[in-house]
């Protein structure tokens, strides 16, 4: 248990893999070896110490919940403190080093000597903050200031500026959040219904945009995990879709992107599985991007036992995308015409054709699955379609990692 009084500043002094080497001059005195630490806000067990290096180890599940991947960088200065003791004097408030989740910077405000910032967290996150109430930002505990909406703010006095890595971010930095433990217990009913809402499409805990070769890597591990992914056209459609793979598609992410996203949600197959299932191609040239539209369908036949139902609903409808990516389903487990539209995508994928329909086939095989995917295009409550500031907003309300379909197209 810690309190988000930070002790000092530590400096990374190697990372590799999923073990860190930490030089923590003050810190190192007060622990043992299996002792804790917290690091940015994340507790991590010490497994050796030498002299006034801490060496730890991180593990998988640790680095896809926190800001670890930015945060493991030889050189960076990190947020260290060391565990409550026996009588040591509660400053701060009591902080566990687990994170909750992984907030954006999206606003600094100076404030003569002191600043402020501004933090979107994912949805799920936000009914968990309150005015006046305490938070651990980076393990440091501060006060939250307001509550606008999707982000919240805190006000950092020139002592915390002075003391803390605080000073150092910037607007699109990313950082560890932790709720205060007693509104955490508490359970509150808002945060368990928003928890349900970005527990159907946020696997992993990266959201907004990212980019690069490490950007990709993250949004094909997310897809892989489960999840949904943003994927902004900024070039040919100048809009912005939601996309999971199909071979694992649950009921409640087809939900999602009927009540959340509003699109129009297709099926984005890999040419030969629409061949082998006898799946034709509608008639016609497409839409105005040339997206190769096929007939629809529904699922007719399950291990030849007749489907039921219409069809229409989440739960049919994401069987059906589910059979779509079976490499063991047959023509006749299908019927036609129905309410699962399926489209194809180009032999070449991003190299021939950099659309969401590409972009979503080359991304179930970059995580390793079946190239059968569904996308969906981000539209506003007010029929207008969602612009790169309104997709990241929603990136960040929902919890998913945003990312250009030029990034795909070079790194995939």
């Amino acid at each position: 248990m810690y309190t988000g009084n930070i002790d000092e500043i530590g400096l990374i002094e190697s990372a590799d893999g999923d073990r860190v080497v930490v030089r923590a001059a003050k810190s190192s005195g007060r622990l043992v070896p299996g002792g804790s630490l917290s690091v940015a806000g994340v507790c991590v067990t010490a497994e050796r110490l030498d002299q006034d290096l801490v060496t730890a180890s991180v593990s998988t599940e640790t680095r896809r919940r926190s800001t670890f991947d930015d945060v493991l960088v030889p050189g960076r200065r990190v947020n260290l403190e060391t565990p409550l003791a026996v009588g040591d004097p509660l400053d701060g408030h009591l902080v566990q080093g687990h994170v909750d989740a992984v907030g954006k910077i999206v606003g600094v405000d100076d404030l003569g000597a002191g600043r402020r910032l501004w933090i979107r967290p994912p949805a799920r996150f936000v009914p968990l903050v309150t005015p006046k109430g305490s938070i651990a930002v980076d393990g440091v505990s501060l006060t939250v200031a307001e509550v606008i909406k999707d982000r919240f703010s805190v006000a950092l006095i020139p002592s915390t500026l002075a003391e803390t890595t605080l000073s150092d971010l910037a607007v699109g930095d990313r950082v560890n959040l932790e709720s205060d433990l007693v509104a955490r217990l508490a359970g509150d009913r808002a945060a368990t219904a928003g928890a349900r809402v970005a527990g159907a499409v946020s696997a992993l805990g990266w959201a907004g945009h990212v980019s690069g070769r490490i950007g990709v890597e993250k949004v094909v591990r997310q897809l892989a995990a489960g999840g949904a992914v943003v994927v902004w056209d900024g070039d040919r459609e100048v809009e912005g879709d939601v996309i999971f793979a199909g071979a694992e598609l649950r009921p409640a992410a087809f939900t999602f992107l009927l009540t959340e996203v509003y699109g129009y949600p297709c099926v984005p197959c890999a040419p030969e599985v629409l061949e082998r299932l006898e799946i034709p191609a509608l008639p016609g040239r497409g839409d105005r991007q040339g997206t190769a539209f096929h007939a629809p369908v529904d699922l007719a036949s399950v291990d030849h036992s007749p489907a039921t139902g219409t069809g229409v609903s989440a739960a049919e409808r994401a069987a059906t995308v589910r059979r779509l990516a079976r490499p063991d389903a047959r023509p006749a487990e299908f019927t036609s015409p129905g309410h699962v539209i399926p489209v194809a995508a180009r032999p070449g994928l991003l190299a021939e054709r950099a659309g969401h329909t590409e972009s979503t086939v080359a991304l179930c095989r970059a995580a390793g699955l079946a190239p059968v995917g569904v996308c969906c295009e981000v539209m506003n409550t007010d029929g207008t379609m969602a612009d790169a500031a309104d997709l990241e907003a929603s990136a960040l309300r929902w919890g998913l990692p945003m990312i250009d379909v030029r990034d795909l197209r070079t790194f995939l």
